[in-house]
């Protein structure tokens, strides 16, 4: 079984700041994708706008929020950005901040 870690403490700060209800389901989903299951929230493949392996949990409503994932490498669920999403369509900041962040998991991966 796979364990999930935050790329950084600002990432953990995100998750921690969404809403209790959203954050225990996005938890929810980090332990079944832990143990090699399909999460229960709706999710997308998004490796063209941060990187290869990156998965967004999408959790729909007004707001809307999210929590980008790599469960690709060794035997960790990188969470690399949760967030409030306001815009409709693709919220070009958050897609920046989370390529950042999955090229500092890659550099700590290859030491």
């Amino acid at each position: 079984m796979k364990k999930f870690s935050f790329v950084n403490k600002q990432s953990l700060k995100e998750f921690k700041a969404l809403p209790r209800k959203i954050q225990e389901r996005f938890a929810a989903d980090l332990n079944e994708i832990c143990k090699g299951k399909e999460p229960y929230s709706p999710f997308k493949h998004i490796a063209s706008s941060v990187g290869i392996g990156a998965i967004e949990l999408i959790e729909n409503g007004h707001p809307a929020y999210r929590t980008i994932y790599v469960a690709k490498f060794k035997q960790t669920v990188f969470v690399l950005h949760s967030f409030t999403k306001t815009t409709n369509g693709v919220d070009r900041k958050a897609m920046a901040t989370a390529k950042q962040r999955y090229k500092l998991m890659a550099a700590e991966l290859k030491k």
